[in-house]
């Protein structure tokens, strides 16, 4: 009687109590942390009705300018929420201050948000520029309403809610502290503190568990979140900022507890496509990065039996039209996949007009080519192998090949098991999974943020200038140093730096790039930014190859690109005034690039 008791009576209730306690302690969390957000929504909102009030009276520049920095951190307590949950909207809160292109319907988007009021109001702000102001200020204002809105309207769970902290620990590190989204006030560094003491209060909030572990993570975590924010506090001037020291002492170990947290907690990852690998402690892990987020869909999914098969179809002559030219070719391996020409050569032996890029990396990319004209690497491989001045071949006459050969069959029935007639998509796939596979994270710079290894004086010099007063990781963005925008890496960018005909020439390459595909005059000279992983083995540089050096290209950059040297380049993206770099930070510059080879290249 007494055991049927326990068990039908006092075990359902028992349950019933602790889905019931569960469930609201669940939804306490959501609330509190709704809550707290929307309150801090709408201290921005009335924040930024006042902004708009005194930029209609005002002409002081010093005050409106205080303005807009007690504004922007405002909303930079808002902004885990606001870029995980309204990335459309936020590109227009916090967004490049240049036109959001639209290619396929051919039109543009101007850009609004603190970017563009930013170039306002600094330098200096002047009073001819106020209708333009207030007008700007007034659409942010609409933006954030309907953020707002939004925000609302969902239901936030814990696991997003864990999710976003680290997303928001990646954009600090990847966006904010390159100062990326304050290219010309530089508040970066001042404005990681208010962000920071977000992500904790999200996290105190989020991570319930009492264990003794639990409060000794949290009790570490509160302690590196003050003594990071006291480290930017002391060290604020944007252009003398130790970005490599920050980032791995604090950035990384902040991202560590986070990842702890969440698996002290049982908060479960959220079931998403994403290229940042959830299993990942930070982005600097061998493992971030999940090359699955990149291919068309779910039957190209990245396998090692793949890689086999496509390594084996890289090196195949078969493919070309007079079996004498394979991928291998002209992506020669110890070159890094490059093959040390200015240009390619085509099959009849002229200069092609473009340089052969790296295949390391190139699988995290959401473009391909030189002119972004290929959206994945299956869709890449088709566009040579059948480029009649490349291979001018097709994939379909390598397959009664494969029939015919024992172990190449065999490679094919292991990549491919449940499929029993060989197809060219499968093939595309293979190549497509090899070179996926060219990404090992395991240069000096890697080895340096897992804590494995060190770097000198020189090149940490020339990581902090890379990633501060050079500005190059405002476009190279870290730590792929490509141009697929972190933390979403769900666009790769496309830039115009002016690169010239020549070493000589005192005008532009008259290769158009993207503007051939699509006739937009902002897409004039416009070329994907590659990757500078293992860019000391890739030379010569740019996409006609005319720099022979990173000395020469570092010379270029600081020199304000085309436009900076005379050049007439109306639409250049690349800041064109001078970086003011002497020659000890050029040098640095240099060093820290080296530190970007993997090992094998080494």
């Amino acid at each position: 009687m007494k055991i049927d008791f326990i068990k039908n009576i006092f075990f359902p209730i028992l349950f019933s109590f602790l889905t019931f306690f569960t469930s609201c302690t669940k939804e306490k969390t959501e609330t509190s942390v709704k809550q707290d957000l929307l309150i801090d929504l709408e201290k921005l909102e009335n924040k930024i009705v006042l902004f708009k009030k005194l930029a209609e009276n005002e002409k002081d520049s010093k005050k409106i300018q205080d303005y807009f920095k007690e504004t922007r951190v405002l909303y930079k307590k808002t902004e885990w929420a606001v870029e995980y949950f309204v990335p459309e909207t936020a590109r227009f809160i916090n967004g490049p201050a240049l036109d959001e292109l639209e290619v396929e319907e051919n039109k543009f988007l101007p850009p609004n948000g603190f970017q563009v009021i930013e170039e306002f109001v600094f330098p200096e702000y002047e009073i001819k520029n106020k209708t333009d102001l207030v007008r700007e200020i007034a659409i942010m204002r609409a933006n954030i309403a309907q953020v707002k809105q939004h925000l609302d309207a969902i239901s936030i769970e814990e696991k997003h809610i864990i999710d976003a902290a680290r997303f928001e620990v990646y954009r600090i590190l990847a966006l904010g502290i390159t100062g990326f989204d304050s290219p010309i006030a530089q508040e970066s560094i001042n404005e990681v503190a208010p962000a920071l003491v977000s992500i904790e209060n999200l996290v105190l909030k989020t991570c319930k568990n009492n264990s003794k572990e639990s409060i000794d993570l949290k009790a570490e975590f509160k302690n590196t979140i003050s003594n990071s924010i006291s480290y930017c506090s002391k060290n604020n001037v944007f252009n003398t900022f130790d970005r490599a020291t920050f980032i791995k002492n604090y950035l990384n170990v902040i991202s560590k507890i986070i990842f702890d947290l969440q698996k002290q907690n049982n908060i479960a990852n959220v079931n998403k496509n994403s290229a940042i690998n959830p299993n990942a402690a930070t982005l600097f892990e061998k493992n971030a990065f999940s090359v699955n987020a990149f291919i068309p869909s779910a039957e190209y999914a990245y396998s090692e039996d793949k890689v086999a098969l496509g390594n084996q179809l890289f090196y195949d002559t078969t493919i070309s039209k007079d079996q004498k030219r394979s991928c291998a070719t002209c992506h020669i391996p110890e070159k890094a996949f490059t093959d040390g020409r200015k240009t390619n050569l085509s099959l009849d032996g002229f200069d092609l007009p473009r340089n052969t890029p790296t295949l390391t990396y190139a699988g995290l990319q959401n473009a391909l080519f030189w002119d972004l004209r290929q959206i994945d690497l299956e869709k890449q491989s088709v566009d040579v192998v059948q480029n009649e001045q490349e291979m001018h071949g097709s994939f379909s006459q390598i397959i009664p090949l494969i029939n015919k050969d024992k172990k190449y069959k065999a490679l094919f029935e292991k990549a491919f098991p449940k499929k029993n007639k060989i197809e060219e998509w499968q093939l595309q796939n293979a190549i497509a999974s090899y070179i996926r596979s060219l990404n090992d994270f395991d240069s000096r710079f890697d080895l340096y943020m897992r804590g494995e290894s060190n770097l000198s004086d020189e090149e940490k010099l020339g990581f902090n200038l890379f990633a501060g007063k050079a500005k190059c990781a405002t476009c190279h963005f870290i730590p792929l140093f490509n141009g697929t925008v972190p933390p979403n890496y769900s666009k790769t960018e496309q830039e115009v730096i002016g690169t010239p005909k020549n070493k000589t020439a005192k005008e532009i390459s008259p290769d158009l790039g993207k503007y051939n595909q699509f006739k937009m005059d902002q897409l004039k000279n416009a070329f994907k930014t590659p990757s500078i992983r293992n860019a000391a083995k890739t030379a010569p540089y740019m996409h006609n190859g005319v720099f022979t050096t990173l000395e020469e290209v570092v010379d270029f950059y600081n020199k304000g690109g085309g436009k900076g040297l005379g050049y007439e380049v109306d639409n250049q993206t690349l800041p064109f005034d001078e970086l003011k770099l002497n020659k000890k930070e050029e040098a640095a510059l240099v060093a820290f690039m080296k530190t970007l080879t993997d090992k094998k290249y080494r």
